[in-house]
């Protein structure tokens, strides 16, 4: 993929190890960012989108990065005021040039 593509700007994120509680004591899932980068975000469509078996609840995207070492499914990706947790991390025919970035974004039907 050429770089021209990859204009979009995302923040790749992981789960803080600090404990921290709300006011209750309760714990929060809280995340850091780990790296920003240039990306193409593409939503799946026709043939694409019914193979990804996704459901009416949340959208399927390929986030489209120059390969980078330590990303992971555990990670999520900050696009914009959207959300994106990754669901699996692709080396495009493992030449370490290239990764597609399987996510979802889950959509708050209200």
């Amino acid at each position: 993929m050429s770089a021209l593509k990859k204009n979009k700007r995302i923040i790749l994120q992981k789960k803080s190890t600090d404990y921290e509680t709300d006011e209750e004591g309760n714990p929060l899932e809280t995340w850091q960012d780990v790296v920003k980068v240039w990306a193409a975000v593409n939503p799946l469509r026709g043939r694409e989108f019914w193979q990804a078996a996704s459901v009416n609840a949340e959208n399927t995207i390929r986030v489209e990065i120059r390969y980078r070492k330590g990303i992971t499914n555990n990670m999520r990706i900050l696009y914009g005021e959207r959300i994106l947790e990754i669901t699996n991390v692709i080396d495009v025919e493992e030449k370490h040039k290239e990764m597609h970035l399987m996510c979802k974004e889950v959509l708050d039907n209200g």
